[in-house]
């Protein structure tokens, strides 16, 4: 091989690694900008999570304690929603724990409150309450698939962070590594149970 063909061969490969480097670090940044959408709708739908509980505790169809109870845990984690809504001043783990816990103590309060399937029965056959429970599961519901979205991009994002090349050339620039959004969202509202 002569010397402008080795020259050739350089260029080219250096042309391709960049291209690959590129390429790398525009899925990455794809991937960023899915997490940050899946953010806003996680935020979103936790918001009316905590919609329909004010609802539901204001509603008559709960006890008074019961509503009490609710009210509160729908209220503090409204709190927490808007405390941390564009906060980038914090570290962004401990302000998803605390709102995750939040989150967390209002799903604690809504099992508490609904009770197993003849409860909620009951809770139906009052005016208003198969509504509110339709309403109640549909947005847990939809908490638990934007929860699920939303650390699946995170854990993709470090996977691909984690790796050799990303590491070694700072594919991922100044962006911040996001955290998985950790909550107790289990809550079965049995709507079977709540039909006549």
């Amino acid at each position: 091989m002569s010397g402008a063909e080795i020259t050739l061969v350089v260029i080219a490969a250096v042309a391709l690694a960049g291209f690959l480097l590129w390429r790398i670090a525009q899925r990455l940044d794809r991937l960023h900008q899915r997490e940050l959408s899946s953010r806003a709708t996680l935020d979103a739908q936790l918001v009316r999570r905590a919609e329909v509980a004010v609802a539901l505790a204001e509603s008559g169809v709960l006890d008074a304690a019961s509503a009490l109870i609710v009210g509160d845990a729908a209220w503090r984690a409204a709190v927490e929603a808007r405390r941390l809504v564009g906060d980038d001043a914090g570290d962004p783990a401990s302000t998803d724990d605390t709102r995750g816990q939040a989150e967390s103590e209002l799903t604690q309060a809504l099992r508490a409150a609904l009770g197993g399937g003849q409860d909620q029965a009951h809770l139906a056959a009052e005016p208003g309450g198969r509504d509110l429970l339709e309403r109640l599961a549909q947005a847990n519901y939809r908490v638990q698939l934007a929860r699920r979205f939303h650390n699946d991009a995170v854990v993709q994002i470090i996977g691909m962070r984690d790796t050799t090349l990303v590491r070694t050339f700072h594919l991922a620039g100044r962006a911040k590594l996001p955290q998985t959004f950790e909550m107790d969202d289990a809550l079965t509202v049995q709507m079977e149970s709540a039909r006549p």
